[in-house]
């Protein structure tokens, strides 16, 4: 099976953002999307598609259009999330994001109508394919030849625990504090297609595997392959999905400066004939866990020869390697951004707190989240 990628610019960038309605009053999640696309049809007339829905009707999907510098990538999600308070206003409800909501039950949720792709997706998977009531974000960086893909993939990979912790907001599930920094993460790789990608050797492989997954009914297309990272043929881009949900402009920002860097300093050293390096698979595997479960005090597997170091440490670091890159591609402000993040804490740890704070009450939680999206971190503290 041929799989044609398309050749894009090296290292823009596009970012899907996908949000979820809460009812003002009550905090749990309202099906509104569908009224609400409604009412925003017209931003997605004579171009790109700006504002989508997803699975449940909960959710809108924000997307950004092709950018060289990760602020106007960020400029352009504020323009469309800002379209939406109105409608969602007139209706009662509020935006979030989180990687999880910390009360709705996901039996209380509806999934989109009329659409084939969502029916088959849930009557394939069922009891799983309905606890999918989870919101991450989606980083695209642009890949100049196709042979740089999967080798850039298979690097990108040291650093997933490093995006997993970073991002980690689904400390609750339906009420239940779970012990996991990144609940999501686990629930979301029960898919049959979702969770870590093989770490493929060549282009053929990979097309080797789609063909095998084709065959056998597993999938219909390539775009069905849910993998944390993956190849996007159609948009010649690697597209890093391993992000829970993220709260705030900034620190989507800062998240994709981290991916755009880090892609475009590995597109580097194979233009100077040097692979990055990658991981063992076992490694891979322990690294998303421990970064599921402890986040930012995870201690992560850095490299092949097995060391460790604590993930906060590691991304101080590697911060400071990636400035050169980050100020020759204009995001050298959001790149530090990572740092609010380890003042501040990830979303998980926020969240903890802002539940510690009231008794363990979660409906706080919700209120805080939604502050967060309208004001950032610092102001809704």
């Amino acid at each position: 099976m041929r799989i044609d990628f398309t050749t894009s610019e090296r290292s823009t960038l596009g970012i899907e953002w996908e949000l979820a309605l809460v009812d003002r009053e009550t905090g749990e999640l309202a099906p509104h999307a569908p009224a609400v696309l409604a009412d925003l049809d017209h931003l997605n007339d004579g171009g790109p598609v700006r504002l989508t829905h997803e699975l449940l009707t909960n959710t809108v999907e924000v997307v950004s259009g092709v950018h060289h510098r990760v602020a106007d990538a960020v400029d352009d999600l504020r323009g469309t999330v800002d379209s939406i308070h109105g409608p969602a206003s007139v209706l009662g409800a509020d935006l979030m994001c989180a990687g999880t909501h910390p009360f709705s039950r996901y039996v209380d949720q509806e999934v989109t109508p009329d659409n084939e792709r969502y029916a088959t997706l849930i009557d394939r998977t069922r009891w799983w394919g309905r606890q999918m009531m989870i919101w991450g974000v989606h980083v695209h960086v642009g890949i100049d030849a196709r042979d740089k893909a999967l080798p850039i993939l298979n690097g990108l990979l040291t650093y997933l625990p490093h995006f997993q912790a970073l991002t980690a907001s689904s400390p609750f599930w339906v009420g239940e504090e779970t012990g996991y920094a990144s609940n999501r993460a686990l629930m979301f790789q029960q898919l049959p297609t979702a969770g870590l990608p093989p770490q493929f050797g060549a282009w053929a492989n990979y097309e080797e595997m789609v063909a095998d997954m084709t065959r056998t009914g597993v999938i219909d297309h390539h775009s069905e392959l849910r993998w944390d990272i993956r190849p996007s043929p159609k948009w010649g881009t690697l597209e890093t999905r391993v992000f829970d949900g993220i709260a705030t402009f900034d620190e989507v920002g800062a998240l994709a400066a981290l991916v755009q860097c880090l892609v475009d300093e590995m597109s580097e050293s194979l233009d100077r004939g040097e692979e990055p390096p990658q991981m063992q698979p076992w490694f891979v595997r322990e690294n998303k866990w421990r970064a599921a479960r402890y986040g930012m005090d995870a201690i992560v597997i850095q490299n092949s020869d097995g060391d460790e170091r604590l993930v906060t440490d590691d991304l101080r670091d590697l911060v400071t390697r990636l400035e050169p890159t980050a100020e020759r591609l204009g995001c050298l402000a959001e790149l530090h951004s990572l740092d609010a993040i380890l003042e501040h804490g990830a979303s998980y740890q926020r969240q903890l707190s802002v539940s510690a704070r009231h008794g363990g009450a979660l409906r706080p939680v919700v209120s805080s989240l939604v502050r967060e999206l309208r004001e950032g971190v610092a102001a809704a503290s």
